[in-house]
């Protein structure tokens, strides 16, 4: 089994910031493509942004350039730091990790039970 757990949500003021973290754990052999997920109320779950093992990166156009993620392989870890948020970034965030959990084995993806940040005045 293998288990995601983020932190870091809360409550932040509009053109603020904050760090989400989501450390992996569990029967793990490699993790592939790392990411992070959001889901407002009434909307689907959007992934905004990706970062490979080997740290090639990936965003949603709704963040580029205020959101920066970043891993540290050693820790099976994930960060995403979000800068310059809105209102409009309010929702539950997700971490997501594609492991292998045997060497050679098929490679599935994981989600976490999710954090919330709300942006508000």
């Amino acid at each position: 089994q293998v288990q995601l757990v983020e932190s870091g949500g809360g409550l932040v003021q509009p053109g603020g910031s904050l760090r989400l973290s989501c450390a992996a754990s569990g029967s793990i052999f490699s993790i592939n493509a790392m990411g992070w997920g959001r889901q407002a109320p009434g909307k689907q779950r959007e992934l905004v942004a990706a970062i490979t093992s080997g740290g090639s990166t990936n965003y949603a156009d709704s963040v580029k350039g205020r959101f920066t993620i970043s891993r540290d392989n050693a820790k099976n870890t994930v960060y995403l730091q979000m800068s310059s948020l809105s209102p409009e970034d309010t929702a539950v965030y997700y971490c997501n990790a594609v492991v292998r959990v045997v060497q050679g084995g098929v490679a599935y993806e994981y989600w976490g039970q999710g954090t919330q940040v709300t942006v508000s005045s």
